[in-house]
């Protein structure tokens, strides 16, 4: 990966993050996705705490669309387990699309709203 395209998906999720914030109520879903595996986390951004953490490696799927919507619905059902319905989506400065598409279309079937 070129430092270019690091630097433009760094500004990218640094614009997402000025709009975005997490509360108790309403908390962040954020998505990390590295060559070897998808990394999903719940955050209210005020007490600066994880509620909620799931990866490829815990939920044994490998890193492809079909293991992401694994993924999506591991982590909606955690969710639900922690008591949380509703989320902000933050996709990382990561395009809407395969992998993060799925992850996030998963989740909304396994009941989280956003």
């Amino acid at each position: 990966m070129t430092d270019l395209k690091i630097q433009r998906r760094q500004a990218r999720k640094r614009r997402i993050r000025s709009r975005i914030r997490g509360t108790a109520d309403c908390p962040r879903l954020s998505v990390f996705r590295s060559l070897t595996r998808l990394s999903v986390q719940i955050i209210d951004d005020v007490s600066g705490r994880t509620l909620v953490a799931a990866t490829t490696k815990e939920a044994k799927v490998p890193l492809t669309v079909e293991g992401a919507k694994k993924l999506g619905v591991l982590v909606a059902k955690k969710a639900k387990d922690a008591k949380i319905s509703t989320i902000v989506f933050d996709r990382g400065g990561y395009k809407y699309h395969g992998r993060i598409k799925a992850l996030a279309d998963a989740a909304r079937e396994g009941g989280l709203k956003f």
